[in-house]
């Protein structure tokens, strides 16, 4: 399908990529807040938190476009439509995608669209989640004694013709960051033991992070598949791999239950 073009009009707006980071809204720069407040309409993910969401004026027009496993509202390709229709018609159309929209948020993707559609755009950074949610659990993703490095992939790992080389991920010294990993997490597990990676190496999912309802289930590599499956766990998780999580016990910091939205981002 090709992308909408309008002969006969001009293209009224311009659009804004914007990063929601993790959750919590005192996460969101003040660039992506100032936008959010001016936006006339706002084409949103369904990792967006609630309470960010509720930070919208109720001038905007508001569209859920958000994708999840097993339940997508709205293909890319629909996506990219919206998004240059919207800016024929809007002067501020805000992309507003969960934690940063250029690492594995297709942001890039919707940005070609644009750009092949002549229309302007602009990006605005957020907090990725792995930063965002390790932080919240008290997981330093980097540290001088247990990860001398960090890498982070994507959960999606059974592609035909495109087998993962586990052997990358198995340095003890590395941390390893899972996106959209917990539907795959017996894979994961699976590939990694297979390729060495040592059973007991520590493993924290962190759910819903830096919102009120985040957890954090703790365990090791052997137990993965276990911890993936527990009935408490909400959507989204992260999966962080390696001998920093066994840092959470000890560095967990966030209060959940105690997290309100400030009377100042409200207004």
């Amino acid at each position: 399908m090709a992308l909408l073009h309008l002969a006969d009009a001009q293209v009224k707006g311009k659009v804004y990529l914007v990063g929601a980071g993790p959750g919590d809204p005192e996460l969101l720069t003040l660039k992506a807040w100032r936008l959010l407040k001016s936006a006339d309409v706002v084409l949103y993910d369904a990792l967006v938190s609630e309470q960010i969401l509720s930070l919208l004026p109720a001038s905007a027009e508001k569209i859920a476009v958000g994708k999840r496993a097993g339940s997508h509202s709205a293909s890319q390709q629909q996506i990219n439509q919206l998004l240059v229709a919207k800016a024929y018609s809007r002067e501020r159309v805000v992309r507003l995608k969960g934690g940063d929209p250029f690492i594995f948020g297709r942001g890039g993707e919707e940005l070609q669209a644009l750009a092949a559609a002549g229309i302007r755009f602009e990006v605005v950074p957020g907090i990725t989640a792995a930063s965002g949610a390790a932080a919240y659990a008290g997981i330093p993703l980097t540290h001088r004694d247990l990860a001398r490095s960090v890498t982070f992939i994507t959960g999606h790992c059974q592609r035909p013709g495109m087998p993962v080389d586990w052997r990358q991920y198995c340095d003890a010294d590395m941390t390893l960051v899972v996106y959209m990993g917990i539907l795959n997490a017996t894979a994961i597990r699976d590939g990694l033991l297979a390729a060495g990676r040592a059973a007991d190496t520590p493993v924290a999912l962190v759910s819903c992070a830096s919102t009120p309802r985040q957890q954090c289930f703790l365990g090791t590599l052997n137990e993965l598949g276990t911890l993936a499956s527990h009935p408490q766990l909400e959507m989204p998780a992260l999966m962080v791999i390696g001998q920093v999580a066994s840092l959470a016990a000890q560095l967990n910091w966030f209060e959940p239950q105690a997290m309100t939205v400030p009377a100042a981002l409200a207004q």
